[in-house]
């Protein structure tokens, strides 16, 4: 049997039991193949439900409830797998002289940064107080950043040196790509693969019976190669903007930094942007987010020390 999901059939779970049989009958429920059918199928369905539901009295941006897709795998694996995948990326920039010390003047930078917005982070996903946060800078002049589950965040020189970010656009990246592991967009993608594209094994083992951890793993040599949808980046923006700006980094700064994007996309496309909606969409978002958060900013406290950008590449490096 083919299963199918989407949100319009959703609703079924908020059923009551199916009545009808001699199964109903049963003191703690029937067990049987077919019921266990419909209660895995009513998990799943329930999984892909969003509820959007706005957070009174709260001051900041605004979100949709974290898809439940997420919850069909464990977060800790996940982690788990990231900080591995993250390692073996040290390790091979290493060997190839491109990662960056930690007295490299843009490493301290990054890590500065990172430690003003990481205590807000906990609002967003409790788990992000035991996380290991780490900041690596690779030398490259790709213009690309990510940060992976459990607060692994990677930055390539090339952002900072083609694109001359302050401080501020620094801190609007970062905390945009913070938001992608907070709000769990790589377990999400995760969950809903398992829910429909796994099949059988996967099935049984979600009823308690195998292999979800062989599946994660599976699943984690392919983190920094998944890509997220246009509501995963929308709220990203949200949250990153919201982020810098309690930690202190003007919000007006996420206006710049896509201009400067737009710039830098004419001619080839960076790979950053690759996955990434229209600049002009993003800035009008922004706009509109900033009466929620220049709040937030006014009354935080600013950065101690203000970090310059590195050199411009010059001659033929210069692209």
């Amino acid at each position: 049997m083919q299963l199918k999901f989407n949100r319009q059939t959703a609703f079924a779970i908020e059923r009551g039991p199916v009545i009808g049989s001699p199964c109903d009958l049963l003191p703690r429920g029937c067990r049987c193949a077919m019921h266990r059918r419909r209660l895995f199928s009513a998990a799943l369905l329930g999984a892909g439900l969003t509820g959007a539901m706005p957070s009174f009295g709260r001051e900041g941006v605004e979100v949709g409830r974290q898809s439940r897709f997420a919850q069909l795998v464990p977060a800790s694996q996940i982690e788990e797998a990231a900080s591995g995948q993250y390692l073996q990326l040290q390790q091979q920039a290493a060997q190839k002289d491109a990662l960056a010390p930690g007295n490299d003047p843009q490493v301290r930078r990054l890590r500065a940064i990172a430690q003003r917005l990481i205590p807000y982070t906990y609002d967003w996903n409790e788990r992000a107080r035991q996380w290991n946060w780490e900041v690596s800078l690779f030398r490259s002049p790709q213009i690309n950043a990510f940060c992976m589950p459990g607060g692994k965040i990677a930055f390539f020189s090339g952002i900072l040196q083609s694109l001359q970010l302050s401080d501020d656009e620094v801190a609007m990246i970062m905390g945009h790509e913070m938001a992608h592991a907070l709000r769990e967009h790589a377990r999400e993608r995760m969950g809903k693969s398992a829910a429909t594209n796994i099949g059988a094994n996967l099935m049984s083992s979600l009823l308690g019976f195998g292999n979800v951890g062989n599946t994660v793993l599976g699943m984690g040599s392919q983190l920094l190669s998944l890509t997220w949808s246009r509501d995963d980046e929308s709220e990203a923006d949200s949250v990153g903007l919201e982020l810098a700006a309690r930690a202190g980094y003007d919000p007006r700064a996420g206006i710049t930094l896509w201009k400067k994007m737009g710039a830098a996309s004419k001619g080839r496309q960076p790979e950053w942007l690759s996955t990434h909606p229209a600049g002009s969409t993003r800035i009008r978002d922004i706009e509109s987010n900033l009466p929620n958060v220049e709040p937030l900013f006014d009354r935080a406290a600013r950065p101690p020390q203000r970090f310059e950008p590195p050199a411009p590449r010059t001659g033929r490096n210069a692209e």
